[in-house]
């Protein structure tokens, strides 16, 4: 089981590099792009578990037709393997009316959620700000317009990256990544072995020294020590 507390004491870019090391995706996959901008960057990193959701605002729900409730969205994160991070695709094209407001952020948080994730807008920023609830979107408007869930615990496309039920993600400021399930127990410790390896090139960037060959050097030892990471994890995971 992944240590969750310990893979948010790293940011998004260093859990997508450590990633990268273990070579199981390619190096364009597993992270959402621009579109999905945090909405409170102040915000410490999230790492949960994707509790999906599509919504449609655009227009009113036909009155015959069956969709779910935020009671029942609520009731299923009972079947993450921890705490929930609500993903929601938008359906509309383009979207029309708030994914979310205060009221559902306030419900997600009392069941244990850390964070929203949707490619729609938001609403309600002071209000979920004070909640310190983390939520990411593609805009905001003042209206939710007629915001209705239409499915729930579906994959789900958002951001250009497929989330399906209990994805392992983590999102900051940086953006928004998937942390593969088969070495989500490895990443935390890779990581802190990563922040040691560019820290070489970093502190002495800080340094104030302009020798460029004593940087070129450090550069290089910085690129050694990831490569050998690299190689560490490679022999490790045959």
């Amino acid at each position: 089981m992944p240590d969750l507390k310990l893979l948010a004491q790293y940011d998004t870019p260093t859990i997508s590099n450590v990633i990268e090391l273990f070579e199981i995706r390619p190096r364009s996959a597993g992270y959402m792009d621009g579109r999905i901008r945090a909405c409170f960057p102040e915000m410490p990193p999230i790492v949960g578990y994707a509790a999906t959701a599509t919504m449609r605002t655009a227009s009113p729900r036909p009155e015959a037709a069956v969709y779910s409730s935020l009671d029942e969205q609520i009731a299923r994160f009972a079947e993450l393997s921890g705490p929930a991070i609500v993903v929601f695709q938008d359906l509309d094209g383009p979207p029309v009316g708030a994914t979310f407001g205060e009221i559902m952020c306030t419900s997600y948080q009392c069941f244990g959620a850390l964070g929203i994730i949707t490619s729609g807008p938001a609403r309600d920023l002071d209000q979920v700000r004070r909640l310190g609830f983390a939520a990411f979107s593609d805009g905001v408007v003042c209206s939710h317009s007629y915001s209705h869930i239409t499915s729930i615990h579906q994959p789900v496309r958002v951001g250009g990256m497929e989330v399906k039920p209990n994805d392992l993600l983590h999102a900051d400021a940086n953006g928004v990544c998937q942390i593969p399930a088969e070495i989500a127990s490895q990443v935390a410790d890779v990581a802190a072995a990563f922040v040691r390896a560019e820290s070489v090139v970093i502190d002495f960037a800080k340094s104030g020294n302009r020798d460029l060959k004593a940087y070129s050097e450090a550069r290089r030892e910085s690129l050694r020590l990831i490569a050998e990471l690299g190689r560490r994890i490679s022999l490790r995971n045959r």
